[in-house]
């Protein structure tokens, strides 16, 4: 399965008690379709390691997009272990290079010129504009109106 494959597949799920464990987020997902992996990720703060050994969030990847979907409609705003839980589907990290996070000029990356290309014709209707006489009085040519409104054919 590729990578785009798999992260549409895959739901998050926020919103965890301390108490919730891979074996329980199987067992709750299990009904709604074949279970690929499971991510819950660790705590890496010793200071709370001990009374929260995750960080409150998992990421559940199912075989079928079709069982993700399913998940989100039946899990999203449910109960686990005495929580409410947040249950969306999965969005594909950000690689370092990328967005407003990034040490690289968001001008200079690919995507963002991609999706920011001005077209030739626009380039040309914009130099046009900047080389139209810039001091022209925009009510030269109307002196000889004395009736406002369209001119009389």
């Amino acid at each position: 399965m590729s990578d785009a494959a798999r992260w549409k597949a895959t739901v998050y799920v926020g919103g965890l008690a301390p108490a919730v464990t891979a074996t329980v987020l199987h067992e709750a997902f299990l009904p709604f379709g074949e279970i690929a992996e499971i991510n819950l990720p660790r705590n890496e703060n010793p200071n709370t390691a001990s009374t929260e050994p995750h960080r409150g969030f998992a990421y559940v990847e199912f075989e079928d997009p079709e069982d993700a979907k399913e998940a989100i409609d039946n899990m999203d705003q449910s109960e686990l272990f005495g929580r409410v839980i947040k249950v969306s589907a999965a969005k594909p990290p950000k690689s370092a290079g990328q967005g407003l996070g990034s040490k690289t000029a968001v001008w200079e990356q690919e995507g963002w010129l991609a999706e920011h290309a001005v077209s030739e014709e626009d380039r040309l209707a914009a130099e046009r504009a900047k080389n139209a006489r810039p001091n022209e009085d925009p009510m030269q040519g109307l002196e000889d109106l004395d009736v406002a409104g369209p001119k009389p054919e």
